[in-house]
């Protein structure tokens, strides 16, 4: 089958594509979070070792254990870790795009790619964040961890389900049916399985009643926001590279096709 403006690139183009625009996308994000996070990040640490060495006895008192990697060398693997993370991120991106191609219009260049981003932000990202927020360090219990990332994983999963649901809500009333009427059922799949997630996970108050509010949150925002920049530029990038491509194909074929 010939190549055409309305047919869907082979995977590994796509991928590739998705790929590229994840890892450009994460250096970005890497960059809002080296700015807007690491200060806080910073704080934070500074808090917990002055508590830490408050609470060392008086007698006995021994040395602090260097750290694995030391602070430069973490702000140096921020970007090494946001960077891969978003390659990934653009990989699943692109393998959904063409998995979900059936669906698509004919001439979509991309913009699906867009809405799967969003879709991913608001359902792995958002969600999970208005249940459990990102913690700066010296806050939480260390015998919660592993309860805690379990949970987080599986509000995500919950996230994407409700997004899902939202999406089956609007295609369930009928394309005849008036937009108010799908938004509306959209939202409420969405919100059935949100509130129905939010009241069955467990929640965690694990923030020390002496720990400045203004930091705590100031750290919050910042993850958010660095999630909202990786997303919000693999979703962009990735359908400008294949508006690029379709045009690219336009242009190469034959008249007539």
């Amino acid at each position: 089958m010939p190549l055409t403006a309305t047919t869907t690139p082979p995977f590994v183009t796509v991928l590739v594509r998705g790929l590229l625009a994840g890892l450009i996308a994460g250096l970005l994000a890497g960059t809002f979070a080296y700015v807007a996070g690491e200060p806080h990040v910073d704080a934070a640490i500074a808090i917990e070792e002055a508590a830490s060495a408050h609470a060392e006895p008086a007698f006995g008192a021994h040395d602090h254990e260097d750290a694995l990697v030391s602070r430069n060398g973490q702000r140096g693997g921020l970007f090494l870790a946001t960077g891969l993370f978003g390659a990934a991120m653009g990989g699943l991106l692109a393998t959904a795009y063409v998995l979900l191609a059936r669906r698509r219009r004919a001439y979509d260049d991309g913009r699906s790619g867009l809405l799967l981003a969003g879709a991913a932000l608001l359902g792995a990202v958002v969600v999970p964040f208005l249940k459990y927020p990102a913690n700066p360090p010296a806050v939480g219990d260390p015998a919660t961890i592993n309860q805690r990332t379990v949970t987080y994983l599986l509000m995500v999963v919950l996230g994407l389900v409700a997004v899902w649901a939202g999406s089956l809500g609007y295609r369930s009333v009928g394309a005849q049916a008036p937009l108010w009427q799908r938004v509306a059922a959209a939202v409420g799949g969405f919100l059935l399985v949100t509130v129905v997630a939010y009241v069955v996970l467990p929640s965690f108050q694990e923030v020390p009643a002496d720990f400045p509010a203004t930091l705590l949150w100031d750290f919050r925002l910042a993850s958010l926001g660095t999630q909202v920049v990786l997303w919000t530029g693999i979703g962009l990038l990735f359908a400008a590279l294949m508006h690029h491509d379709r045009r690219r194909r336009v242009a190469a074929a034959p008249a007539g096709t």
